[in-house]
């Protein structure tokens, strides 16, 4: 399985305008569902902290496969998401890591 997890800044000026920035990044992503073949789970978190070197949104999501994550990157819906988004986001930054298998005890 490979975890993909991106964070974002975002534009804003105000609290309502980044609160209406992180709604609209939720929204898009959430449309997501269902959509994307290998897409296993897909959830949008909004930073809560205010710490100044904190981001203020992150996706997190799990595929099957690298080559599923590498599909996701170029899927029609997903590049709708990536245009709906033009210009809001100040900064990026992404992590993709292939998950260890967990034994229990």
């Amino acid at each position: 399985m490979i975890k993909h997890i991106v964070m974002w800044n975002l534009r804003g000026g105000s609290v309502a305008e980044k609160a209406a920035a992180i709604d609209r990044v939720r929204r898009s992503f959430e449309g997501l569902r269902g959509r994307v073949p290998g897409l296993l789970h897909l959830e949008i978190g909004a930073d809560h902290s205010r710490i100044d070197y904190a981001c203020d949104v992150v996706l997190y999501s799990e595929f099957a496969s690298q080559a599923d994550l590498d599909a996701y990157a170029s899927h029609p819906d997903h590049l709708r998401v990536k245009a709906e988004l033009e210009g809001l986001r100040v900064a990026r930054h992404q992590v993709d890591y292939a998950a260890q298998a967990h034994e229990t005890p």
